[in-house]
């Protein structure tokens, strides 16, 4: 019988163990291993039993172990310790407070993003950041993400936490999360969708003064209402806003908006985005009200589904004003004061909307009564060559309502660049105002305790611990001084402690594929702790390509099985619901891993998620990534492997192709030319190259034990492979301080969130009213302007112009401009100079501003001169043109205007020098 009403019964704490409850509600459990530790002797067998999750383990201990604790003179010392080393993490000054009021980044070096920024940025930093994503991945416990990017929210709102970073985070709650990954015998991928009881997640309710629920609502056509509750996960010092719909004063439909991560049709994931960008700020406004948090200066969009969040923002500075003029000066004022970052380096990768659909729901009786439709759907239309009108994509409404955006490592930031370059016509793709800031992982979350500890041991506990927090040369070049054995003995600890669970997770596996336990036997020989260990884990799309390794099956198996230098792959990875394709893949790689012959050297284990990574990472020797370059945006997992001495093996692609250096891996050679157009070849050649690497380079120096000088030996009495165990502790100091998240955070806060609140701060309404009449003048009279003449002098004494000249020469320019009923102050003229091709395209330019040296003509027409200093050897080139130019322009590409020369007036202007 099922019951036909569900509510959760909570244990009642003695009075001396109630810090338990708010240790319990604080994530900051999730990363911190003395909290975690003291959950764990509460019950170590309920401890595991509840996943490691606190709320659950005190809602299942019993009433008598309870009673026990409490009278446990040591226990509640622990506890005591432990509730008042998180009331300091959260009350004391830290990174950002000591910014902020100019006292240095608390660093012990200058290796930090602060040290190479603009110094304005040290003061006046935001009050606050609102921080927008579909998905958090925080814990096991809290399952409301599904890959990479939930995952790298969540390090961003832990890393924040860290370095004391005022972030606000913003989701949606789902009642079903992600799924459940299961297989069927044939190796079929299978779904299922647990109902979360918010109750029993380390969430509360955000309620208001008289105890009521706190809500927020959103129109919908036809008279409807979307309504949703505030949730709130605490992130050590940082508050995760989540909606939920799931409440009775909404119709069956609206319930379900917030039932599944990437769920259901186009309606239904417009409305869920909907509910996350507007209802979002409007769960912030109210959480702000409630708790009296400072208002969120700046509103930083993790990828396009949040970027409705612009529109509300709109809606609250036209309220009452909602002509073209008012329209023009909050969007001003909104594009101010937001980032946006994009994760995807693929069109395909982008949510997009007919645009019959956007307008059904901002029409006259939706989210902005009074604002012309046509108004919202210019934000994300695609009306750019190569785009379809028709279509309202969510990532270009989101560059076109950030002031500042970025990708996520310098690579995926060229590829947004020549992505999105259609929204800034005659720009090159290099001008394109998109920067990057390559992601991190939190460290505190995935490096492994005995990793962590081996730094404790050679630093001392609390520089280990901001080490892993904050980053910095020093504290990660004193891995370089820690003894070969005590470095291989934890690597080696390591590979069984992943083998140990494994052989857990694969029986389990084989178990709900149907397998009786008496055929079961083979998995207590799975794995070796002693032999090479590739992880590869991830989700599967194709471009990841997780059946690479497949290519050429008998020469794999070979490598399973050699005699010599024996390779295992533990693999792990989720499909799309919808993607049969991924399904596909998963299933081919589950048939060659069932095997008899090699299912003891290759496993492929279901359900990857958190718990599953924590074990994976620090136990595997090397992690591979092999995607279609350049379709990997950043590719942490590689990032959280390398923090545990993992070395890796990729394809140059996102971060590692930054960062790659011989002594810290190994990279995959790509295909080129004609053999990149043909997929099989492609693949075959990629395939090939791993191959080689892993036999004659890879496999060889793990089992290389004659590289140790002294002949130092391990715990086990065997030789050390001491070429290895140097790259890995190269990885470790050279990659160590690179890739944390609070690198990446304090990154953030220099170069993007810090100008945005100083941009927010000078747009106030007259401002910003001032500055949307200016556009609007501007892009009136822009085809007015025009570049008439341009005239090179050099320094001979004719005053001509050589066909070569010297290195270090300089040449004049005179320009003839005409402005119309333009201003000088309205624009800036250029020289653009640089190295040319055969098609005279210039490359690495470098801009050179011209002055006003006189006009206006009777016809409007300005002469500008400047000098061009020729600083390059080799084919030369310049053109000039004519920009838009403010002072609180975000940057010089920020109207898509330009003007260009035509042939006649560039006639005299574009010689080449040699």
């Amino acid at each position: 019988m099922k019951a036909i009403r569900r509510f959760t019964v909570r244990p009642v704490l003695p009075e001396p163990l109630g810090p338990l409850s708010d240790l319990a509600r604080n994530l900051r459990w999730s990363w911190h291993t003395g909290t975690r530790e003291l959950f764990e002797a509460v019950d170590p067998e309920g401890w595991r039993a509840a996943g490691r999750d606190p709320v659950r383990l005190l809602g299942s201990v019993s009433a008598a172990r309870l009673a026990e604790l409490a009278a446990d003179r040591t226990f509640l010392d622990r506890l005591t310790a432990a509730a008042a080393d998180l009331d300091a993490y959260l009350r004391e000054d830290r990174w950002y407070q000591r910014r902020d009021a100019g006292l240095g980044d608390g660093a012990d070096e200058a290796d930090t993003a602060a040290d190479d920024s603009d110094p304005a940025a040290a003061g006046g930093l935001p009050a606050a950041i609102a921080y927008f994503s579909p998905e958090f991945g925080i814990t096991a416990a809290l399952p409301q993400y599904s890959g990479g990017l939930g995952i790298l929210a969540g390090d961003h709102l832990k890393s924040a936490s860290d370095l004391g970073v005022p972030l606000i985070g913003v989701g949606l709650l789902y009642r079903h999360g992600y799924f459940r990954q299961s297989l069927s015998r044939d190796g079929w991928q299978q779904e299922t969708y647990p109902v979360l009881d918010p109750h029993e997640l380390p969430l509360t309710q955000l309620r208001e003064a008289d105890g009521a629920p706190a809500l927020v609502e959103l129109a919908l056509p036809g008279g409807r209402a979307l309504r949703a509750r505030i949730w709130l996960a605490q992130v050590g010092r940082v508050p995760l806003l989540m909606l939920d719909s799931d409440v009775e004063e909404n119709g069956q439909s609206e319930r379900e908006v917030t039932d599944r991560l990437y769920g259901g049709g186009s309606e239904h994931r417009l409305l869920q985005e909907m509910l996350l960008g507007i209802g979002g700020v409007r769960a912030v406004r109210t959480y702000c009200r409630l708790t009296g948090h400072p208002e969120p200066e700046v509103f930083h969009t993790n990828e396009g589904h949040a970027g409705f969040l612009g529109l509300e923002r709109i809606r609250e500075l036209t309220a009452g004003n909602t002509d073209g003029a008012g329209f023009e000066a909050a969007l001003g004022a909104v594009r101010a004061g937001t980032v946006f970052t994009t994760h995807t380096p693929v069109p395909a990768g982008i949510d997009r909307f007919d645009r019959a659909l956007v307008a059904h729901h901002f029409g006259a009786d939706g989210e902005l009564p009074g604002v012309d439709v046509e108004r919202v759907l210019g934000l994300g239309l695609e009306t750019y060559q190569g785009g379809d009108p028709n279509l309202f994509n969510m990532a270009v409404m989101g560059l076109r309502l950030a002031g500042r955006a970025n990708g996520v490592s310098i690579l995926h930031g060229a590829v947004s660049r020549g992505m999105f370059a259609g929204l800034w016509p005659g720009f090159d793709a290099s001008e394109v105002p998109i920067t990057s800031v390559t992601n991190g992982v939190h460290a505190p979350t995935w490096v492994a305790p005995e990793v962590a500890e081996l730094g404790a041991r050679q630093i001392g506990r609390d520089r280990a611990e901001q080490a892993l927090a904050i980053g910095g040369r020093a504290r990660w070049e004193a891995v370089a001084g820690i003894p070969d054995a005590d470095i291989w003995e934890v690597r080696r600890a390591l590979r069984g402690r992943l083998v140990d669970e494994v052989r857990e997770r694969l029986r389990a596996s084989w178990r709900r594929r149907g397998a009786a336990a008496a055929e079961l036997g083979w998995i207590d020989g799975v794995l070796d702790p002693d032999v090479l260990t590739i992880g590869f884990a991830r989700r599967v799309p194709s471009y990841k390509r997780l059946t690479l390794m497949l290519k050429d099956r008998e020469r794999l198996t070979r490598m399973l099985l050699d005699p010599e230098h024996p390779v295992q792959i533990v693999v792990a990875g989720k499909a799309h619901p919808a993607d049969d394709g991924g399904k596909r893949l998963i299933q081919e790689l589950v048939h060659f891993a069932d095997d008899p012959r090699v299912r003891h050297r290759i496993v492929f284990l279901p359900d990857y998620g958190m718990g599953m990574a924590q074990n994976l990472y620090p136990g595997c020797d090397v992690w591979l990534n092999n995607p279609l370059r350049p379709l990997e945006a950043c590719g942490t997992s590689g990032m959280k492997a390398a923090l545990n001495g993992c070395l890796n093996l990729s394809v140059l692609d996102g971060w590692w192709d930054e960062w790659y250096e011989p002594d810290l891996g190994w990279a995959i050679p790509t295909a080129d030319g004609s053999a990149a157009a043909d997929e099989n070849r492609r693949d075959e050649l990629e395939a090939g190259a791993l191959y080689e690497l892993i036999e004659n380079r890879i496999a060889p120096r793990f089992y290389d034990r004659s590289a140790h000088a002294d002949g130092a030996a391990g715990a086990d009495g065997a030789g050390l492979p001491g070429r290895w165990i140097e790259m890995v502790r190269r990885t470790l100091v050279t990659l160590g301080p690179k890739v944390v998240a609070g690198r990446m955070v304090r990154e953030y806060v220099e170069r993007l969130y810090a100008p945005a609140a100083r941009a927010h701060r000078a747009l106030d309404t007259a401002a910003a009213g001032e500055l949307a009449a200016w556009k609007y003048r501007v892009r009136t009279l822009w085809p007015y302007v025009s570049i008439e003449h341009v005239e090179t002098l050099s320094a001979l004494s004719d005053g001509a112009v050589p066909a070569t000249a010297e290195l270090g020469a300089t040449l004049s320019l005179r320009v003839g401009v005409g402005l119309g009923e333009l201003r000088p102050d309205d624009v800036e003229v250029q020289a653009v100079a640089g190295r040319v091709g055969s098609d005279d395209t210039i490359a690495d330019a470098q801009t050179f501003p011209l002055k006003p040296a006189g006009g206006p003509d009777g016809e409007g027409r300005w002469v500008y001169e400047g000098p061009l200093a020729l600083d390059r050897t080799g084919s030369f080139g310049y053109t000039v043109r004519v920009l838009p130019s403010h002072a609180l322009l975000a940057n010089a590409a920020d109207l898509g205007l330009v003007a260009l020369p035509t042939e006649a007036a560039g006639e005299n202007a574009g010689v080449l020098m040699r």
